[in-house]
């Protein structure tokens, strides 16, 4: 699954909650342009998503298969990004 292809699932499931609305909008826009978006926009998105229980409603209109992809893409590309924390 791509990067945008994830992020339309999150966003065609957020019209009644504004602010994910507006940041998976932005970053799906971005994405669609070509450009990167940064691992913090992508993890506060995913992390929004889970809070406003959209996962159910994700899993039921596209199947777990592909909401076991969506999660994974988007996990990927916030694990690359992240920088690694040496303690």
């Amino acid at each position: 699954m791509l990067l945008k292809d994830a992020t339309r699932m999150i966003l065609s499931e957020s019209a009644d909650h504004p602010e994910l609305m507006r940041l998976s909008r932005r970053v799906h826009d971005e994405l669609e342009s070509g450009r990167p978006v940064p691992y913090p926009a992508l993890s506060e998105m995913l992390r929004l998503a889970a809070r406003k229980n959209l996962f159910p409603a994700l899993k039921g209109k596209h199947g777990a298969v592909a909401f076991d992809d969506m999660v994974m893409t988007l996990g990927r590309e916030i694990d690359r990004q992240a920088p690694i924390v040496r303690h």
